[in-house]
Order: C-alpha cells, then sequence, then structure tokens
C-alpha cells in the first residue's frame, strides 16, 4: 500500500521562496510508494494545526519544508505517535537537518524520502514546551525575539543582530539543578543542546547526541567583548569544549532559576517564560526520516 505523506511548507521560512515545490515534489517523489500532498502554512503555529489535522485523517508521514521553527511546529504534534517526521531544509541555519545528514537541496532532500530510512530521536521539553534541536536562556534568546520581529530572513540578517546586541546586553545569575546536582553561575546565557549545533555549522556543544537520552547544557560565562568574534569562531571549528568561557555539563532533569522573567528560545523561535524554568528529555520519542 501507498504511505499517505503531506509536506507542511513555511512560505518565508530563510528567505526562500517555495511556491515551485509542489512541481518538485511531483518530480521527483516516488509515487508507486507515496500518494502526496502540500499545504502552505498562513500563520506562526499553523504547522501544527495542519499536523493536528494530518493524523486524524490518516496521514503516515509529515514532512516539514522549512527552518528549525517550522520544523517544531510539526514535530510537536508527530512527537509520541507511531507516525513519521521528515525535513525539507528551508531555514536559515538548519541545525536539525544537518545534524541528522539530510541534504540541504529540496530535490536531494525529495529523493532521500524515497529510501524511507528512519531513525529515532530524543526531543526535549521546557516549561511544557517541546524542541528538538537547540533551547536557550539569555543572549541566544534575546537575538531569537529580535530575529523574529525583523522582516529580513536568513544568516546575514541574524549576524547582523547579534553584533548588533552583544555590547549592550548584560549577563545573569543563574542557579541550576542538573540531575540533583547544584550550581551558581553568572552567565552570557545557557544554551541546552539536545544536537551539536544552532545550525550553519554552528556548534555550541560538538559532542552532543540526538540519541544519548542527554542533554547538554552549554554555561557561557561573561567575557570580555573583544573574545566574541573567536568564540563564534570556536564553534565553527567545533572546539568550543575548550574555551575557559565555556562549561558543558550533562543531564537529563534540569531546573533553571533565573533573576527575572524573559524570553527563552526554542528551536530558534522565542516565548516568553518565567523565573523558574523545568527542562526535561523524552528518549528516542521521535521517528525521523534520515
Amino acid at each position: 500500500m501507498k504511505r499517505k505523506i503531506l509536506f507542511v511548507i513555511n512560505p518565508i521560512s530563510g528567505g526562500k521562496t517555495k511556491y515551485n515545490f509542489p512541481e518538485k515534489v511531483n518530480k521527483y517523489l516516488d509515487n508507486s510508494k507515496f500518494d502526496s500532498e502540500c499545504v502552505f502554512t498562513e500563520y506562526h503555529g499553523h504547522g501544527s494545526v495542519i499536523a493536528n489535522e494530518a493524523l486524524r485523517n490518516g496521514v503516515d508521514i509529515l514532512v516539514a519544508v522549512g527552518g528549525d521553527g517550522t520544523i517544531n511546529e510539526v514535530a510537536s504534534v508527530v512527537e509520541g505517535t507511531d507516525k513519521i517526521m521528515g525535513i525539507i531544509p528551508f531555514g536559515s541555519g538548519n541545525g536539525l537537518a544537518r545534524s541528522l545528514g539530510i541534504p540541504l537541496g529540496d530535490v536531494q532532500a525529495i529523493k532521500r524520502i524515497n529510501e524511507l530510512h528512519t531513525s529515532k530521536i530524543d526531543s526535549g521539553t521546557f516549561n511544557g514546551r517541546k524542541f528538538f534541536n537547540m533551547a536557550g536562556i539569555g543572549f541566544d534568546a534575546q537575538i531569537s525575539a529580535r530575529f523574529a520581529e525583523n522582516v529580513k530572513r536568513g544568516l546575514s540578517s541574524y549576524v547582523k543582530i547579534a553584533f548588533s546586541e552583544v555590547s549592550n546586553y548584560r549577563s545573569q545569575h543563574y542557579r541550576l539543578l542538573i540531575d540533583g546536582k547544584e550550581y551558581k553561575h553568572q552567565a552570557f546565557m545557557i544554551s541546552v543542546a539536545n544536537s551539536s549545533q544552532y545550525g550553519n555549522n554552528a556548534h555550541i556543544s560538538p559532542f552532543a547526541s540526538l540519541n544519548d537520552g542527554m542533554l547538554d547544557i552549554c554555561i557561557l560565562k561573561p567575557f570580555p567583548l573583544y573574545k566574541f568574534p573567536a568564540l563564534a569562531l570556536r564553534m565553527f571549528r567545533k572546539n568550543t569544549h575548550r574555551s575557559n568561557y565555556l562549561e558543558i555539563i550533562q543531564g537529563s532533569k534540569i531546573t533553571i532559576i533565573r533573576e527575572i522573567a524573559a524570553a527563552v528560545h526554542l528551536d530558534g523561535d522565542p516565548f516568553n517564560m518565567g523565573t523558574e524554568l523545568s527542562i526535561g528529555i523524552n528518549p528516542n520519542s521521535l521517528t525521523i526520516l534520515n
């Protein structure tokens, strides 16, 4: 029997046009294996609405066509079910797709789906909300909030915002409980990594794994401003673990208490949360094409 597959397409992710994408699906997807349909999202959060309806209608495979935020919307519905998730990377960073080895070209990614190769990955929770690649508080969450307000998408816009904000941002004091052990830190930001990277091969935790049942808590301590470019370069060289300014602690049950309520980012999308943050992991909870 053919499998029912739905492509959930974010038309604005990554600043790239996708209106000819259904034609590529018709051309390159194996029609002997799949009955396919394409739907475009119309607003933030629409991907989850579409995914819920698709599951009720018996769709077997849901494919997010977009960036990590679009993936999050669809995967948050698929996670914990017996359905399969797919990715066509069209974001600004494509962190999860890169970590899974999914081709960045849309035609190659469609062809990869024909192979129906699946694996299971972990998913994280942050005060009840799900994430699959990366979550964080502090500086990167503030940048995500600014980026979400920006009309222009893409890596260059993200970098411009980061450099414009870094000189004004101030570190905060955090109390962390990681698997029962207490830590106190002054931190510029705290990233919670399920995979190793934010996207664009910028690796905050080079040895993080998507299926080890653990999250990597990456605590970036205050640093001299002139060190900012060097710290960024370390991410692309995959040697952040050697920096004196970064501490990485693995855990599966984490509580973070901070001084003020502020933005949190989940797979790049910002959400306002309070001062106490409860973080956990659901091992091998999402079946994904890769």
